[in-house]
């Protein structure tokens, strides 16, 4: 019987030792459920461990071929150029290895009705006993980490659009904590400019960490001068059943080769107005500060990202 290939996580990696700890934990949790097969996980910056050294812990353990999945909610610099590119590196220190890439993980209807379990949360109540009139003058504001790839802010639009869809909130609305406007403050006086008189601002996040602390403590503060506007504060996805289920999903799509990855608005293919100079940049590696011997840089390194088709 041939041995399934291995499973490996890539994370982004964040300065909030409880966010780094509760990507472990999914790791873990992953490996408790499947004990058919390695399992293994890592960042690419901020965050112990490096993506590099998953790689090294699957390959100790015996691991010649593995699929990579990306948790990541939309497909930026790091999904589709740095994790590919760190890959291709790890190929190359590690003879012999292969590796199949998964796609990121959003907008799938499976985390769109955790979103809804975390708005309702935030409303008081808990899903199926709210009436759903009570959400007909609820106004959302989705907001996403920010990029500067405009095909990775126009992900979380969709989010946004397919989460309004079919729930009866009067609106959701999109905001981003950095890299892109408009700002969170800038989101709360669009949605009251269209009318808005009960918000709450959900967190497109997957765990807990300095931007989602962000995303709160700004809200908070807008709320503080806005005190005629109801405001509530979601909390982030979180380590659910969905999320675990998912990325098995994941792992199985890229496996088997039935990989769909959005390439129609990307900036390393298409020439996008103001992106010009994107279009078949070469691909580097984004080095973890933690990897020693590489240099870490933040410049010029996003490149022509190689999509499976």
């Amino acid at each position: 019987m041939t041995t399934p290939p291995a499973l490996l996580i890539a994370g982004h990696g964040t300065r909030d030792e409880a966010g780094a700890e509760a990507f472990r934990d999914f790791v873990r949790e992953l490996g408790a459920r499947h004990p058919e097969l390695p399992v293994a996980g890592g960042f690419i910056e901020l965050s112990p461990p490096p993506l590099g050294e998953a790689v090294t812990e699957l390959v100790e353990r015996g691991v010649r071929r593995f699929a990579a999945v990306p948790l990541m909610l939309v497909s930026a610099g790091h999904a589709k150029g740095d994790i590919p590119a760190a890959l291709a590196r790890e190929q190359e220190r590690h003879p012999g290895i292969s590796y199949t890439y998964g796609r990121p993980l959003g907008p799938h209807p499976a985390l769109l009705n955790v979103l809804e379990r975390r708005l309702d949360e935030a409303l008081g109540g808990g899903g199926a006993g709210r009436r759903p009139g009570d959400r007909a003058d609820v106004t959302v504001l989705l907001v996403g980490r920010g990029s500067t790839d405009p095909d990775a802010n126009a992900e979380v639009h969709k989010a946004a659009r397919l989460l309004w869809e079919g729930r009866g909130y009067a609106g959701v609305e999109t905001a981003f904590v950095s890299l892109a406007a408009p700002d969170v403050p800038s989101g709360l006086d669009r949605c009251v400019r269209l009318g808005a008189r009960r918000i709450v601002v959900l967190p497109y996040f997957l765990f807990t960490g300095i931007l989602p602390d962000r995303v709160r403590l700004q809200t908070e503060g807008w709320a503080a001068a806005h005190p005629e506007v109801e405001v509530r504060s979601a909390d982030v996805i979180g380590p659910e059943p969905e999320l675990l289920d998912l990325v098995w999903e994941r792992y199985t799509e890229a496996v088997e080769g039935d990989l769909r990855m959005n390439c129609d608005s990307c900036v390393y293919r298409i020439a996008l107005p103001g992106f010009e100079d994107k279009v078949g940049l070469p691909q580097q590696p984004h080095f973890h500060p933690d990897d020693d011997g590489h240099h870490h840089g933040h410049g010029h390194h996003h490149g022509a990202h190689s999509h499976v088709h």
